[in-house]
């Protein structure tokens, strides 16, 4: 009997500011013990242990510019090389663009891989100003309250240390009117990136932890049964006479 082998497993996380990416992103990974990858952790990474990406990242950076998607992909991919990603990974913040979207397509093309889903949390507008405009933190220990999910017993004091509580400058109103407006004027060109590659699921941000999290699991679960069934379909092919 054949053993089975099972192809990498590569899913793409999208969503606003205040969907709750970040936090489904590593309780998806801690479950399915897939690797959240963040090109934030990357970057910090690279640049800390001064590789040639990292120079090449922290001279753009320093510069005041973009870092180019080449060296982004090129840490992606040797990310992807290590041991611990051998059953597939989960994208936290990158794609961006769709540009970024096509290069990471090709990279993965090149060793015959691919993205198996892209998970799309949406949430409506009123609900990410009231989550994200909500926020404050502690001056003093840094921890965070929202005036409804999570508000202080005394307002404007730290339960924790005392401390004073204020809102961060990204959490007012304005400026978190600006970030969405910004994510979608980005964010849709790579909807319709992923939309015409049927990989894109669109999951409702608005429930409850719980449930978001159940159909993102569900949602990962399909795609790498097709992933499966693609990876041994191609495998069982005969080779093309020369």
């Amino acid at each position: 009997m054949v053993a089975r082998v099972e192809p990498p497993l590569y899913c793409i996380l999208l969503g606003p500011p205040g969907a709750g990416k970040g936090t489904q992103a590593i309780t998806l990974s801690q479950d399915l013990g897939l690797i959240r990858l963040s090109t934030g952790d990357l970057f910090r990474e690279n640049i800390a242990k001064q590789t040639d990406l990292g120079l090449r990242a922290r001279a753009y950076m320093d510069r005041g510019e973009l870092v180019p998607d080449d060296v982004t992909i090129g840490m992606v991919l040797e990310r992807l090389r290590r041991p611990d990603c051998a059953a597939g990974a989960i994208f936290d913040g990158f794609p961006r663009t769709a540009a970024q979207a096509r290069a990471l397509e090709n990279a993965l093309a090149a060793c015959e891989e691919g993205i198996a889903c892209v998970l799309d949390l949406e949430v409506s507008h009123d609900v990410l100003i009231e989550r994200l405009g909500g926020r404050w933190m502690c001056r003093g220990c840094g921890a965070s309250y929202h005036v409804s999910y999570h508000p202080p017993t005394v307002a404007g004091k730290c339960d924790e240390c005392g401390g004073e509580l204020y809102q961060r400058p990204d959490d007012n109103p304005e400026t978190v009117a600006n970030r969405l407006r910004v994510y979608v004027e980005q964010t849709e060109p790579l909807q319709q990136f992923y939309r015409e590659r049927n990989l894109l699921v669109v999951i409702d941000g608005e429930q409850s932890i719980e449930d978001v999290q159940q159909a993102m699991r569900v949602a990962m679960e399909l795609a790498r049964s097709r992933r499966l069934f693609q990876f041994n379909t191609r495998r069982a092919m005969p080779p093309i006479p020369q």
